[in-house]
């Protein structure tokens, strides 16, 4: 007698596999999301989830929860994952993204030089603030690079700024180039003026 397939149980049995962080980040109540998100910073290899659910997450907690795992994680693929929404037009992504990258700047220092000559002015300009908290050697000599070739005063403004709180001597001439680039922007030329003359007192460490 030949088997005759039926329908489907109309209450079929729940699957026994248990739903994992990735899937509970991305369908979950947002309690659950923010579960899944903290959980996911035990996982080295989680980058890829925890960024694939920031992209489209609204809930702020759940981003909070996200970004602190990101940190957790502190792996190359982590910053780098976190540098790609320094760009965003969302406010909060961009916050948070320098925040935990400035939060882990031991794996995140490789990232500057690319970040600091972005096509996009406006990472350029945000990634100054990740020079800020850098040893002032190494700190000087990145935004120094970039100011040679920089042609948006904004950006050349956010440069100064922090050359004004960490540069060292060093960073002098590369200021001048700028007053003479930027000459005819009498703000922007105010605060070269600034950060020359504090610049000035700080010698070049020689350890």
């Amino acid at each position: 007698m030949p088997l005759i397939r039926r329908g489907p149980p109309a209450n079929p049995p729940a699957s026994s596999t248990p739903v994992t962080p990735p899937g509970l980040l991305e369908t979950g109540s947002t309690s659950e999301r923010w579960a899944a998100a903290r959980a996911l910073g035990q996982v080295a290899s989680a980058a890829q989830s925890l960024a694939r659910a920031l992209r489209t997450e609204k809930a702020s907690e759940v981003r909070q929860a996200i970004f602190t795992s990101f940190v957790l994680i502190r792996t190359r693929e982590a910053a780098e994952a976190l540098a790609s929404f320094i760009g965003s037009d969302d406010a909060e992504l961009r916050t948070g993204a320098l925040d935990a990258l400035g939060a882990m700047m031991d794996v995140a220092r490789p990232l500057l030089p690319a970040l600091l000559n972005d096509a996009d002015p406006d990472v350029r300009l945000l990634a100054c603030e990740l020079v800020r908290p850098l040893d002032p050697t190494d700190g000087t000599a990145l935004l120094c690079r970039m100011l040679e070739t920089e042609q948006q005063p904004n950006v050349c403004g956010a440069a100064v700024d922090v050359l004004s709180e960490i540069g060292l001597v060093s960073a002098v001439a590369a200021l001048r180039q700028s007053a003479e680039r930027f000459a005819g922007d009498a703000y922007l030329g105010f605060a070269i003026a600034d950060a020359i003359a504090r610049t000035s007192k700080r010698p070049v460490s020689n350890g």
